[in-house]
């Protein structure tokens, strides 16, 4: 099997994880940089996104160049990554080379924040779309889609346990840590920690514009900075969301891979891949609850040090790597070429 991976190659994202899968998977892949689908002034960017429904710049451009790559290297299937900047008619020729289509719907394309007319329009050329969001399933199969539902993973490469070095570990003690953007339904939650006394460190976006949260705003960190803070805090703090309608989040396996304990939504998908509450992580349904939960964790550490193990053990030892969800990729493209022959031959 050869794939073409169509995604974001930044450490981080998960056209990285899934390369970085097939490496580990003996898969050969090459990867189309979706980034530079965007690349174009700014004016340009600002024009496309706002006035023209999320266009990216260059979408017909980008889409000619991965037609291009599928000739050129004749791959079993190509993979694309969320909102992924491949068009219909981009679609359409690959399909006509006989090369399968799948895609990794990272996002909730029915999210009014994420709406992309055009993706609309070509998501009904993809042979297989997996979804880590059930949500999306009912969505999807009503546009005569093949779906699968795919849960997001961790990168081994770059989610695991690391503390900070002893003269920066002060920086990152802190009772909760919450690694993720500031949304405006996430601001509430975030906001019952602080008033009830517990220290906070915010990492991503948009936390300085909320008078709620701004003074715990810490900017972004890298990967490794992640992993710092995950190991310094006491709790980390597991929020989904909502606007595209999770389940679940990256963050679901990227802390307990880290170590991390944590405090999470409850959610069903949560449930079944976490387990019961206070096995390995502890739920909660509403911000009063996440601060009383909150707060006798941070007084009993021993239950903390107990949950970042257990979490740890059920998630490093579940299957859950992007490369068990590359294999699942990967078995159904062949389970679906093999039907395809059977009925051919009658």
């Amino acid at each position: 099997m050869k794939l073409l991976v169509v995604g974001n190659p930044g450490e981080v994202h998960v056209g990285a994880h899934f390369l970085e899968a097939c490496a580990a998977s003996g898969v050969e892949a090459r990867l189309c940089d979706t980034r530079e689908a965007y690349a174009s002034s700014f004016v340009r960017q600002k024009v496309n996104w706002w006035m023209r429904g999320h266009r990216p710049a260059r979408l017909r451009e980008f889409s000619d160049e991965v037609v291009a790559a599928v000739k050129a290297m004749r791959p079993g299937a190509v993979l694309t990554t969320g909102l992924a900047p491949v068009d219909a008619r981009g679609l359409e020729a690959i399909g006509a080379l006989g090369v399968p289509r799948l895609n990794y719907l990272t996002d909730d394309p029915w999210n009014p924040a994420q709406g992309a007319p055009w993706f609309m329009d070509a998501i009904a050329h993809y042979d297989h779309v997996f979804s880590p969001r059930r949500a999306n399933l009912t969505d999807l199969s009503g546009l005569g889609l093949a779906t699968t539902y795919l849960p997001f993973a961790y990168a081994p490469a770059i989610h695991f346990p690391e503390a900070a070095a002893s003269e920066e570990r002060a920086a990152y003690d802190v009772d909760v840590v919450f690694v993720g953007g500031a949304d405006a339904d996430r601001v509430p939650m975030v906001a019952a920690l602080i008033d009830g006394g517990l220290s906070v460190a915010l990492y991503g976006g948009y936390w300085d514009r909320y008078p709620e949260t701004c003074d715990h705003a810490r900017g972004h960190l890298d990967p490794a900075g992640v992993r710092r803070a995950i190991a310094g805090a006491r709790i980390s703090l597991g929020l989904v969301r909502r606007a595209n309608r999770d389940g679940h989040s990256m963050r679901t396996f990227e802390v307990p891979a880290m170590a991390g304990c944590l405090l999470i939504e409850r959610t069903d998908e949560h449930a079944e891949l976490l387990g019961e509450d206070g096995d390995a992580v502890v739920f909660f349904d509403n911000p009063t609850e996440a601060v009383e939960r909150a707060a006798r964790l941070v007084a009993d550490p021993d239950q903390v040090a107990r949950l970042r193990s257990r979490a740890h053990a059920r998630i490093t030892r579940g299957h859950h790597t992007y490369s068990d969800r590359l294999a699942v990729i990967l078995e159904t493209v062949q389970r679906s070429s093999m039907d395809s022959r059977q009925r051919a031959h009658g």
